[in-house]
Order: C-alpha cells, then structure tokens, then sequence
C-alpha cells in the first residue's frame, strides 16, 4: 500500500465522506497514483533526459518548438494549471533533438509548481546544456485554483516570459518570436 493512502482516507474523512462507500473505495489507491504521477518531475534527471541529444552544428537562426501542451500542479491549492509552452533559442555551436525541448518541460511541469518558477527553470535547463545566443520562454496558462474558487474567473489566461542574450537584448528579435508563436504556421 502506498503511504500517502491512508492520508487520502483520512482526507475524506475529514471532508464528510464515507471511504468504504462504493464510490470511493478505491479512491485512496487511485489519488496515491495520480498524485505520483504528476509529481514524478522531482525524481527525473535532466542528463539522463538530454542524454546524447546535442549535436555540433552552425545554425545562427532562431529555433522555435511552439505550442508544446503540458499540465502542472499549483503547489498553493493543489489544482492543475495547463496551457501551451512556447521555447525558442539562437544556437551558439550546438542544437538540441527538438523532442528533447518538450521532455524538459515535462520535468518541471510534472512538479508541484509555480507558472513563474517553472518559466525560469526551462530557460535555466536550455541555458545550462546548450550555452546558446538567446532563449525565450513565453508560457500562456489556465489556473483552476482561479476558475474554481476565489475569484472564480472562467476564460482568464496568465502569461508568463523569460528572455536571456539575444531576445532580450534585441527587440526585433523577440517581437519575431512573438510573431511567429502568433502565426497560423504549423498549427493544425
């Protein structure tokens, strides 16, 4: 048995709900896994993700992987946020297998997370392994934690940026990236 069932059973208990009745009896067992696997970014190696995927080549144009889905978990209410990541960079002397751009995401957005904190770790990650011109990260998200209670605001969309060397350093440049994750190209 997983160690965090009893706790969801205790959870329930607490709630007014009756763990043994026909509906949540499996619950404890199915939120210990769910919550595992959402969460499972903290146990994921960055090196063993990026593995032998750089490759040496002269590229100065801007690499663009957008529209990448994810899904995370709010660490202040524990309720999902999801949306679109949108990752660029200028490469220095080395280029990234572009898959491995949405499997960085997937550390840090499978973590109990901040939207703002998780801009930065993607740039910090493309950074860290390939050293290149310039990155822009630009996340656009939905947050349960505002559909659902407080301010209860159903269509609002939260935006979050992070521009290092060339993108932030040259306007045209990043208003190029605005413009091309903008763009009907590549959308299905």
């Amino acid at each position: 048995m997983d160690p965090i069932e009893p706790l969801i059973e205790q959870l329930l208990r607490l709630l007014g709900e009756d763990p043994s009745r026909e509906g949540l009896k499996k619950t404890p067992a199915r939120v210990a896994a769910s919550l595992r696997y959402l969460t499972n970014g903290h146990h994921k190696n960055l090196d063993h993700i990026v593995n032998e995927a750089l490759f040496e080549e002269q590229f100065g144009n801007m690499v663009l992987v957008k529209d990448i889905e994810f899904c995370s978990m709010c660490e202040h209410h524990l309720l999902p946020f999801f949306g679109k990541v949108h990752i660029a960079y200028i490469p220095s002397d080395k280029v990234i297998g572009l898959s491995k751009l949405p499997r960085i995401l997937e550390v840090f957005s499978r973590r109990l997370q901040l939207q703002e904190r998780m801009t930065n770790q993607i740039s910090e990650a493309i950074e860290f392994y390939l050293k290149p011109k310039g990155i822009a990260v630009l996340v656009e998200a939905t947050h349960m934690c505002m559909m659902m209670r407080g301010v209860q605001t159903q269509k609002s969309t939260t935006i979050t940026t992070r521009t290092l060397g060339l993108f932030a350093e040259d306007p045209e440049r990043y208003q190029q990236f605005l413009a091309l994750i903008q763009s009907p190209l590549g959308r299905h």
